[in-house]
């Protein structure tokens, strides 16, 4: 071959970023369209997946191997994480003694896409002579596990989107959102709310926003600023210093709540000539009937309390309207509320 003919023989595909933008949106309308495949044979097979599951007195084993293997996985968790007690066991692990992680209470949902994985179905006879009700999701209805199963989700797709037709890419996909549609239907069945969602992930941004409340993130006792209705100015600014939270509550002799003196209305107050820092009462420029919340609120609740009316502190009333607490905008943000 001649130097001129070698150099100009591609050795690969051009890189071509329209090339490249094409071929990524045609995997978009290729998984797209298995999607709606699937979607559109969802019937009583799915309906009695999901009966199965809400009639079981344990957990959903979910199980697969390679990418099903990946996919089952992801499903486990987001069973588990939206009220469906589960958890994933690797075939080949099952084999070798975790069956005995199985319980005779727990459904099984095997994932295979040929229906033919022979570390599934070297599980299929101990599970039966166990007593376990077995869902299967595979794109051969006729395979060894779909027929061998209690119910059948059928995955199958048109194509691939690997024009090779190798790599598993629409078939997973198609797994991966029935997964999450058996989640979503049973969350549904079963009321599971955002408080439940909350409760199992205590560590996410979610689970601070609905779990903490305003008891925990309030100063609270000795170190809450407050004065009485008949302490000046300058007594209530050494209060507000002495505490750092921009403001001081202004009580009664039972600690009842008579106002507020917050940053703002010290410059408010500078700003008038009649005011004399040294003799002037707080109750004459205190804020009377300020914003307030309960300690059993949430404190997201307080953080959108704040953001609706651009004040950066509260403070925290018991049903007596005493005084117990007060918080500022600092105090979420190190909670990480905001």
């Amino acid at each position: 071959m001649a130097m001129s003919e070698m150099a100009t023989s591609p050795t690969s595909p051009p890189d071509s970023s329209n090339a490249l933008a094409d071929s990524g949106r045609r995997v978009f309308e290729i998984e797209a369209q298995a999607l709606t495949a699937v979607a559109a044979r969802l019937d009583g097979d799915f309906s009695a997946a999901c009966r199965l599951v809400l009639d079981t007195r344990g957990r959903v084993v979910c199980t697969g191997m390679g990418k099903s293997g990946h996919i089952a996985r992801k499903i486990a968790a987001t069973l588990a994480s939206t009220g469906t007690p589960a958890f994933y066991v690797h075939p080949g692990e099952a084999a070798h003694g975790d069956l005995g992680m199985i319980t005779d209470a727990d459904v099984v949902l095997a994932l295979s896409y040929s229906g033919e994985s022979d570390e599934i179905l070297l599980l299929l006879p101990v599970l039966r002579r166990q007593g376990n009700k077995l869902i299967a999701m595979t794109g051969r209805a006729n395979s060894s596990l779909a027929r061998e199963a209690d119910v059948h989700l059928d995955v199958s797709v048109p194509a691939e989107a690997c024009p090779l037709d190798l790599a598993p890419t629409s078939s997973t996909t198609a797994s991966l959102a029935m997964g999450d549609a058996l989640a979503v239907a049973l969350l549904e069945a079963r009321g599971f709310t955002a408080d439940d969602f909350a409760r199992s992930h205590p560590a996410g941004a979610l689970g601070r926003r609905l779990l903490l409340h305003i008891s925990d993130v309030m100063h609270a006792g000795a170190d809450v600023p407050r004065v009485g209705a008949d302490a000046t100015l300058s007594e209530a600014l050494v209060e507000m210093s002495r505490k750092r939270l921009g403001m001081t509550a202004i009580v009664d002799g039972e600690d009842r709540l008579l106002g507020l003196f917050t940053d703002g209305d010290l410059r408010r107050a500078l700003d008038d000539s009649n005011v004399d820092v040294r003799n002037t009462r707080i109750a004459d420029v205190m804020t009377r009937s300020p914003k307030t919340i309960g300690s059993d609120a949430l404190a997201v609740e307080a953080a959108q309390l704040m953001e609706a009316h651009k004040i950066g502190g509260l403070l925290v009333i018991d049903a007596d309207h005493r005084v117990v607490g007060a918080l500022n905008i600092h105090d979420l943000l190190r909670a990480r509320v905001v």
